[in-house]
């Protein structure tokens, strides 16, 4: 007795009580939230609440796919694939050597009529296949700091291989975009009369005014012994070549288009249009495909029959859906319940019996 006693007051190890209370339990703490017992909407899907719903979205999406579909149609649109017939028949079989050729006339006319009329603005498009500006490496080839401010011009680390000149001075804009920037151009008349291009507000605002600077200008592009597209003019600022700012914007897709410029006058049925084409964007080596494109707009914006076809897609299907649910309740229908011996309105709290 004496000697435990000792032990207790030498300050030695105690036993008993003294390691269970040191124990913090992980059982959490009780609460409403943690038990699910607060409030909640719980809805009963009777029939009618049912039908009522579908009824509800086939009335609201069958009008606006009617009026979607309706606005597509309205737009016309003229396309025309051209760098198969560009190429003069003694290249047929070599048509890579013919775009990389210094020497080959590279100019190509056609005529179109229009089919119906065109209101103006008549927008101008350029379209390509099989071109994927969604590849990481192309996508990541762009310096954004050199193109905002002439501050960040040394500011090419990922723009190789075309960051830099032999003598290392810097490419602005550097990078594989705006090396392969779309140099095919075209020329519009008609009646012997020239149909100007506008190449103003071509661009997202938002591109101009926070992600190309007014004081960077182009310096040592396309100077090198590969040229990869168009080449941009030294004199103008980045901000104001809206070409390369449209370019620039990759797309998600290797089918898209892009805004080359706007005929502002109105073009009517029948009208013939002839245009001057310089086939000179290489897309023959890796299989591409071009493609002119005169277009309207609505006040959904350009051809698209998807958005109306899918509204009347699932408006149609509820819409049936509803009609089926109101046979089969009608015919065969079946005795509800009583609400009132659910279990949540038999214990409020949520708590099981």
């Amino acid at each position: 007795m004496s000697s435990r006693g000792a032990a207790s007051s030498s300050g030695g190890p105690q036993l008993g009580t003294s390691d269970s209370s040191k124990r913090i339990s992980k059982k959490p703490k009780y609460s409403r939230f943690t038990q699910q017992e607060l409030p909640a909407c719980k809805p009963i899907l009777t029939p009618g609440w049912v039908i009522a719903t579908f009824v509800a979205v086939g009335i609201v999406f069958i009008p606006i796919g009617l009026a979607s579909l309706f606005a597509s149609q309205r737009v016309v649109e003229i396309v025309h694939r051209y760098d198969q017939e560009c190429v003069p028949p003694i290249f047929s079989s070599d048509q890579l050597a013919y775009i990389q050729s210094s020497i080959t006339n590279k100019t190509c006319t056609k005529n179109f009529t229009v089919p119906k009329r065109m209101k103006g603005p008549v927008y101008v498009y350029y379209q390509l296949d099989n071109f994927y500006q969604n590849h990481r490496r192309y996508v990541k080839s762009r310096s954004d700091t050199q193109l905002r401010s002439k501050a960040g011009e040394l500011d090419i680390s990922n723009c190789k291989p075309e960051a830099t000149t032999g003598n290392n001075s810097p490419i602005v804009p550097c990078g594989l975009i705006a090396w392969s920037l779309f140099n095919d151009t075209y020329g519009f008349s008609m009646k012997n009369k020239v149909l100007n291009v506008s190449k103003k507000n071509i661009a997202w605002k938002s591109d101009q005014e926070h992600k190309f600077g007014s004081d960077v200008y182009p310096k040592n592009f396309q100077s090198g012994g590969l040229i990869g597209g168009a080449k941009l003019n030294a004199s103008i600022p980045l901000s104001e070549q809206e070409d390369l700012i449209v370019w620039m914007r990759t797309a998600a897709l290797p089918t898209f288009r892009k805004l080359y410029g706007k005929i502002e006058t109105d073009l009517e049925a029948n009208d013939e249009i002839t245009v001057v084409i310089q086939n000179n964007y290489n897309t023959y080596s890796f299989g591409g495909r071009k493609r002119l494109v005169l277009s309207t707009t609505s006040w959904i914006g350009g051809k698209n029959d998807f958005l109306g076809i899918a509204y009347l897609t699932v408006g149609g299907f509820c819409m049936f859906l509803a009609i089926g649910f109101i046979l089969l309740y009608v015919i065969k229908p079946r005795p509800l319940g009583d609400p009132a011996f659910l279990s949540w309105n038999r214990n409020p709290s949520g708590i099981m019996n």
